[in-house]
């Protein structure tokens, strides 16, 4: 049994992928798309290439349409030149001996009509405007009212990220994450504060869940089971969120995800005090293959939670913000450099990728 000092160097088996650590990167939404494809730009290549020890990295949040927006300069992975750009990203990541999985995103009401289609209204499960905001060119901004999909809208979403999983096989991704977390479409869709339905997408555990089977059906018809993950947050209050019972509807969903087969369940474990309690062990415990465990770990906190199995891998932000060799840091018990928050969203490499590596500091 390895000590809780080296099991996070340990390798874990992801299906037929083996990452070389249980030290995971996790997406992380830095606005710094280029301006008019939404294509990662050359900064976007090297950002990553340099956090490529990192057992596995998802990407930051990715639109799976220009309606799949919702903050300036987000990349996207509708149209060959966003195609092409990821390319880019995976070979530098791969030459670097890496992993890179794409997260697939649909921000539904979490939008400004600036950003829109014809400067339509966003779309959620209801039209409840959500009091939060969003990030555009003159800074953060409220979200715009959104407006119910239709029933026979929703279909067309599907097939939205069955074309985002194809494009990610194309741009040479090892696999991908749906993004069903942080308040979010797919996290509107089964929370009952945002989704107040009275259709097949609405009402109970199976309805509410609904869409969220369907996009990971549709995904698994183009990646192994393996190759997907699935975000979840089920107590966070980001972006407007509330659910009465978060227990019942997010353990269906993960019985849902298991009876699937995907490879892993990506837990965002941030609650209000309210909610400090919620068992989180009891949910992972739902799933039967790998569980990433997320928010505010410390490399101790994270050896723990895979000892006591209540993990098998554990997802970084901020530290990977600033350390791009976190691994290696980890493993030299080394300072870590601290994160910038001033440059977390836009700009240019300041904050980006001009954090020195231990073999620079």
């Amino acid at each position: 049994m390895a000590s809780n000092a080296s099991i996070l160097h340990t390798p874990f088996s992801l299906g037929s992928l083996t990452l070389p650590n249980r030290i995971v990167m996790a997406p992380l939404t830095r606005n710094r798309a280029d301006e008019d494809t939404l294509a990662p730009t050359d900064l976007a290549v090297e950002y990553y290439r340099q956090r490529a020890s990192a057992g596995l990295i998802i990407t930051e949040a990715t639109q799976i349409s220009q309606q799949g927006q919702g903050y300036m300069q987000t990349p996207g992975i509708y149209s060959d030149a966003q195609v092409e750009g990821w390319s880019r990203v995976t070979d530098a990541v791969h030459k670097e001996g890496g992993r890179i999985f794409l997260q697939l995103w649909h921000v539904g009401r979490v939008s400004h009509i600036s950003l829109q289609p014809n400067g339509d209204s966003p779309v959620a499960p209801s039209p409840l405007a959500a009091n939060t905001k969003t990030f555009l060119a003159n800074g953060f901004a409220s979200v715009s009212a959104p407006r119910a999909l239709k029933s026979e809208e929703i279909p067309g979403i599907v097939r939205d990220y069955l074309n985002a999983a194809e494009n990610a096989k194309r741009a040479g991704f090892d696999g991908v994450e749906i993004h069903g977390a942080n308040g979010y479409l797919i996290d509107q869709f089964l929370r009952d504060g945002s989704n107040h339905r009275h259709d097949a997408y609405g009402g109970s555990l199976e309805n509410r869940a609904r869409f969220a089977v369907e996009v990971t059906e549709a995904v698994l018809r183009v990646w192994e089971p393996s190759r997907v993950g699935f975000r979840i947050s089920p107590v966070s209050t980001a972006n407007d969120m509330r659910e009465r019972d978060p227990a019942s509807i997010f353990g269906y969903l993960v019985k849902c995800l298991n009876a699937l087969g995907i490879g892993y369940v990506h837990c965002n474990e941030s609650a209000p005090p309210e909610d400090a309690d919620f068992d989180f062990a009891a949910l992972r415990k739902l799933f039967g293959k790998a569980w990433i465990a997320n928010f505010d770990y410390t490399a101790e906190r994270a050896a723990r939670a895979i000892t006591a199995g209540n993990a098998d891998l554990v997802a970084f932000g901020k530290l990977f913000i600033a350390n791009p060799d976190l691994p290696a840091r980890f493993a030299a018990n080394a300072a870590l450099n601290t994160p910038d928050q001033a440059t977390f969203y836009g700009g240019g490499e300041k904050g980006y990728t001009d954090y020195p590596a231990l073999s620079q500091a």
